[in-house]
């Protein structure tokens, strides 16, 4: 399917980051890392509901997540799994798509680079140009603009330079979600 075809289709979504805009991120030296087991996932105070909102305004929930410890060896996929399982269960997420490589396999679902994006938009028949990516790291922001989504960036301090502006910065998925929802009501 084209890309011509996704825009024809009108379908609309929110791609969400998993760390940091689900769940809580751990941060270590101003830099943020997964949780390491089931046990630390927090899901973030509110996040049912507020995405329960974006849900009843007809927009797909979609999750796009690197986790590249599983490719380093820090972490075996049947955690990330069970955390994924975690969160679709508490949340009216979807789907998650796991991009589980590191930058040296030079794969193309792993953000920066859109491939989650546009695999997620194919499979649910979704407009990227009228959808949205929700994200706590440059990385999310650069894949959103990379496949044409309106951009969001939770704001949590992390000791990293933003390497792109996103449209909008934010400080919690609160104040993303109620962004979008003025964007779609208008």
């Amino acid at each position: 399917m084209g890309v011509g075809t996704l825009k024809m289709a009108g379908q609309r979504a929110v791609f969400l980051d998993r760390d940091g805009v689900l769940n809580r991120a751990i941060v270590r030296q101003g830099k943020p890392y997964p949780p390491d087991t089931l046990a630390q996932v927090e899901i973030v105070p509110g996040a049912a509901d507020m995405l329960a909102g974006l849900k009843n305004l007809g927009l797909r929930l979609l999750v796009v997540t690197n986790q590249p410890d599983v490719a380093r060896g820090k972490q075996d996929r049947a955690v990330v799994e069970a955390i994924n399982a975690h969160l679709s269960a508490a949340l009216p997420l979807d789907k998650i798509y796991t991009c589980y490589h590191d930058d040296s396999d030079a794969c193309e679902c792993r953000k920066p680079l859109p491939g989650l994006l546009e695999q997620g938009a194919t499979e649910w028949q979704v407009d990227l140009s009228r959808s949205f990516l929700i994200g706590d790291r440059w990385k999310d922001v650069a894949a959103g603009q990379a496949a044409g989504c309106t951009t969001f960036l939770i704001d949590l301090d992390y000791a990293e330079q933003v390497m792109v502006e996103p449209d909008y910065h934010v400080s919690s998925l609160e104040e993303a979600a109620s962004l979008i929802t003025n964007l779609v009501a208008n």
